[in-house]
């Protein structure tokens, strides 16, 4: 199979749209996974050449095109509970958040927002801590998962996953919350529908402003700005802020600070931040 040279001044084309498109920043050191990945849609299109690719996504007719090529440059490996000591944070303010936001308020929710959900692992682990710390009062709250890539969230929403994303997946909440897979399905789990119905899934690309109703009492966006440069970053923590309910949590992945940009939250402990 012949591989198609990606010239410097295509991969910079190419990089400049990601940018503008999703606040990706795709340095230098990306060059060859920009290659790989896009490589297989030059081939499945009958694209010549990159520099063909990029004439056409950015077409109004390649805009379904643009979207296929977003979901090919995102990282999305994940699995259950990754991250753990942020859950064991969220189990112990979740009860006393959920008390306080049902006060006096019939049929009040709790909003978490999983922001860049990818394929489910997070949102459903979520669903997954709040059923088992408020059991039937899970109801009262909802887990929104966002994510930009249309691929991953049609996965999330199948909720099926290899054993190897269970790593840190006891044996209870296994018998408890999955169902194992026959046939074909050995070796694979699927989240019971009790789970699966507590999130709602849907695109959205985090340069955009958040509507009215992502406004949360916690939000996850962990592991998502290592993508992107310090302007991208500050803006996106300011948005988030903004979303945030009063009193709400902002839980930013391990390798992640807000040290260096400038924001109104107030740090509670590494990687997790309060409006």
């Amino acid at each position: 199979m012949m591989t198609m040279e990606l010239k410097e001044s295509d991969f910079q084309k190419i990089s400049r749209l990601v940018y503008e498109q999703c606040g990706i920043n795709l340095h230098d050191g990306k060059k060859e996974l920009v290659k790989a990945r896009l490589g297989k849609r030059l081939r499945r299109g009958n694209f010549s050449s990159f520099s063909d690719y990029y004439r056409y996504v950015t077409t109004a007719e390649g805009q379904d095109e643009l979207v296929m090529m977003i979901d090919s440059l995102s990282t999305n490996l994940t699995y259950f509970f990754r991250e753990s000591g942020h859950f064991r944070k969220l189990r112990s303010v979740l009860p006393d958040m959920a008390a306080v936001r049902n006060e006096g308020r019939k049929n009040a929710r709790l909003q978490i927002w999983s922001a860049g959900c990818s394929s489910g692992e997070e949102p459903y682990s979520l669903a997954i801590t709040a059923k088992e710390l408020l059991g039937e009062n899970a109801a009262s709250v909802a887990i929104l998962a966002t994510d930009i890539s249309t691929r991953v969230l049609a996965a999330a929403i199948r909720g099926i996953f290899p054993r190897e994303r269970m790593r840190d997946v006891s044996d209870q909440i296994l018998k408890r919350y999955f169902r194992y897979g026959s046939g074909k399905w050995v070796g694979f789990y699927q989240v019971k529908k009790e789970i699966r119905d507590m999130v709602r899934f849907l695109r959205f690309n985090l340069m955009d402003f958040p509507p009215a109703d992502f406004a949360s009492d916690v939000i996850f966006c962990r592991n998502v700005m290592i993508y992107f440069d310090k302007p991208t970053q500050e803006m996106l923590v300011n948005r988030l802020y903004q979303t945030l309910n009063k009193g709400g949590y902002l839980f930013v992945g391990h390798s992640e600070s807000l040290t260096g940009l400038t924001h109104p939250f107030n740090y509670i402990e590494p990687s997790v931040y309060r409006k």
